[in-house]
Parts: C-alpha cells; sequence; structure tokens
C-alpha cells in the first residue's frame, strides 16, 4: 500500500523534532588563534594552549592561555581562550572574569561578542570603566548579553 505525501511529511517532521529534542545542549566552542602582530612569543603560547584545549587538556591549555597573558595582557583571544578553558574546568567565575576582558580589549570581535557560551555571563563593562554598555531594546541588551546595564539582563517589567 502507497504512502500519502502526507503520511511521508509527517514521517519527516517527526524525525525532525526528535532529532532536535536528542540534542545534548552543550555548545561547541573553538579556542581562537592569536592575530597577526601579537607578540611571538604569546602566539606562540596560544598556539600551544590551542593544541591542548582540542586534546582536552585543561590544566595544559590554562597554563599556557595563563603565560601568553603574562607576555601580552592585553590579547583578547588568549583572554577568550582561558575563559573557555576555565568554563570547561568549572571555574565559572574566574571565566567570567576572562569573558569580559576579552570583550574589553576586543570591542567588535564577532566571535567573543556573539558567542553562545559568553552570552550566560552578565553585562560586559567597558575598558575604562565607563558603567555598561547601553542595550539594544529587543535584543535584551548587547545581542543576548545583559540588558542594557540592569542586574540579570531583564527588561523593565520583566519578560
Amino acid at each position: 500500500m502507497p504512502l500519502s505525501n502526507w503520511t511521508i511529511g509527517c514521517l519527516i517532521c517527526s524525525l525532525i523534532f526528535i532529532g532536535a529534542c536528542s540534542s545534548t545542549g552543550k555548545v561547541k566552542a573553538t579556542a581562537l588563534n592569536a592575530p597577526g602582530g601579537s607578540n611571538p612569543e604569546a602566539a606562540s603560547a596560544v598556539k600551544a594552549g590551542n593544541e591542548a584545549f582540542a586534546a582536552g587538556k585543561w590544566s595544559v591549555a590554562k597554563q599556557q592561555y595563563e603565560k601568553a597573558i603574562s607576555v601580552q595582557e592585553t590579547l583578547a583571544e588568549a583572554h577568550y581562550n582561558l575563559a573557555l578553558t576555565l568554563d570547561r574546568m568549572g571555574q565559572r567565575k574566574q571565566a567570567e572574569e576572562h569573558y569580559t576582558q576579552a570583550a574589553n580589549f576586543a570591542p567588535g570581535h564577532q566571535v567573543i561578542w556573539n558567542s553562545r557560551i559568553y552570552r550566560r555571563y552578565g553585562d560586559v563593562t567597558p575598558a575604562g570603566g565607563g558603567g555598561t554598555l547601553p542595550g539594544v531594546p529587543g535584543l535584551g541588551g548587547l545581542g543576548g548579553i545583559g540588558g542594557g546595564g540592569r542586574p540579570g539582563g531583564a527588561p523593565p517589567g520583566g519578560f
């Protein structure tokens, strides 16, 4: 007995729904390379950290990113990678600090600012300490990061 188009459509929708619901919800994050023009010693440490990160060797990656930061404090990619590593190690408070530093050292860096894993942390204080950055109406702050200076990221009146 041939299957109707309606039956086939329902079957396909069911498979898509089941596949979407079975997602682990983990955010896959990739460590960033040091940009051209970085201090060579810092870039080398970032590269070694990225190799350790890819292998799941969190403590080694952490040491390398910290080394890169000690050599070039303003290297946003090293702060971001260290934050990813600390997050994987369950050190959320320290991760938050480095996510914020990465964002402050790299205003407009698309990967850092749009990172799904970064969005769980609050507002970003601009370098120079001028308070929080203004929110974008309808987006809950900076494209989903925080709430334009409101604690917890909630807009006036809640959601």
